[in-house]
């Protein structure tokens, strides 16, 4: 008998369609109000008298989302959220975006996922900071509920997001705390990134450290090193944001053997984690296309790369076409695909023994099924 080829074997070559959508994902990087599906964003409109909408057909503001943010600019495409946080500033829509947000990822085979969002942006109406989270806690128990009835398993964190334009870090940070054990599980700030640096919030950071929470940063998208700098040695991010711009600090004059510079080594050295973005990065002008993305350079040099959605809405994306779109870009296989769900599962803000859960009876056993029909 020939021996078998490294092509042969399972979990080698680009698995198909079919097999992707049903392979178990970690989504670690999920905007809340960068998932809202269309027909939504148009109920909820109608419901509370917004009237600024592009277009009131789904297909067409679909398509409006995706065009907007496809802008090469990261504040232009933080301007596509006006309309979706226009529309969520009661406890009704909070609860519903997010019950449908668990069931949207779980039916796309998400088994744990970490949605950040910004309770400030949603108390224009008079909601308290209180009342906002609580709704949206609310609304993914019985999304999860939902998911499971119908077959689908999943497990979501809520990670609590500051603005890093404005100045109530330490009030998000506090409230981070003290729902930790009620489905939160960390802290991030997000926004504008040129101008304003993550040392700004030095007083939520060290506050969070004190109490042994998690926290992760937005760094390293629309700026560089020294954003990732900061965020790492001053502010100790658990994992970064995007960190995209970490290339930068790699020297790949000879493609065969590239040169890490001393950030990039030890970020790779400390296995910090990398919430990497692809269609998000390509609409924001991070990367030029996915198969420029730096994902796969990093995946290379084994850096902690995980993959995620970003904005489900403003990207037209999901966990399994970001998978797709990688695969067709690098060849990935299935190995690489549980290599980097395994990865996200352990760079989770859960508990070390329902990480270790998560991955050895959600994740493994299924993807040896899927090699084992790869054969």
């Amino acid at each position: 008998m020939a021996p078998t080829t490294s092509s042969e074997k399972p979990g080698q070559g680009i698995p198909s369609p079919a097999l992707i959508a049903r392979a178990p994902k970690v989504l670690l990087h999920d905007h809340l109000d960068g998932g809202l599906r269309p027909q939504t964003v148009i109920d909820l409109a109608e419901q509370s008298g917004y009237a600024n909408l592009p277009s009131a057909d789904a297909h067409e503001l679909a398509r409006w989302f995706a065009e907007a943010a496809y802008s090469g600019s990261l504040e232009r495409y933080l301007e596509t959220f006006q309309h979706t946080v226009g529309v969520t500033q009661t406890p009704e829509a909070l609860a519903r975006v997010a019950r449908e947000c668990a069931e949207d990822l779980a039916a796309d085979g998400v088994v744990y996922a970490e949605v950040r969002f910004a309770p400030e942006l949603h108390t224009e109406q008079g909601l308290t900071l209180h009342q906002v989270i609580d709704a949206v806690l609310a609304g993914f128990r019985e999304g999860t509920d939902n998911a499971k009835k119908s077959g689908h398993w999943i497990r979501i964190g809520v990670l609590l997001t500051a603005m890093r334009t404005a100045t109530h870090s330490r009030q998000i940070a506090e409230l981070a705390v003290e729902y930790r054990d009620k489905g939160v599980v960390g802290f991030d700030i997000a926004g504008a990134e040129a101008g304003f640096p993550p040392t700004r919030h030095l007083d939520a950071f060290e506050y969070l450290r004190r109490e042994n929470a998690h926290f992760t940063i937005h760094a390293g998208e629309a700026f560089g090193l020294p954003s990732i700098w900061e965020a790492i040695q001053w502010c100790g991010a658990d994992r970064l944001g995007h960190g995209v711009r970490i290339v930068d600090d790699i020297d790949v004059t000879d493609p065969k053997n590239p040169s890490l510079g001393k950030l990039a080594a030890y970020v790779r050295d400390r296995r910090i984690p990398l919430e990497l973005c692809p269609s998000s990065n390509v609409q924001t002008g991070a990367a030029a296309s996915i198969a420029e993305h730096p994902i796969g350079l990093l995946r290379k040099l084994n850096f902690r790369v995980t993959l995620n959605t970003d904005n489900r809405l403003m990207s037209g994306t999901s966990m399994t076409k970001e998978m797709e779109l990688c695969c067709e870009a690098f060849g990935w296989t299935l190995d690489d695909l549980q290599w980097l769900t395994v990865n996200a599962m352990k760079s989770a803000f859960v508990p070390f023994d329902e990480r270790l859960d998560i991955i050895n009876n959600r994740i493994k056993p299924v993807y040896a099924e899927l090699k084992a029909e790869q054969k």
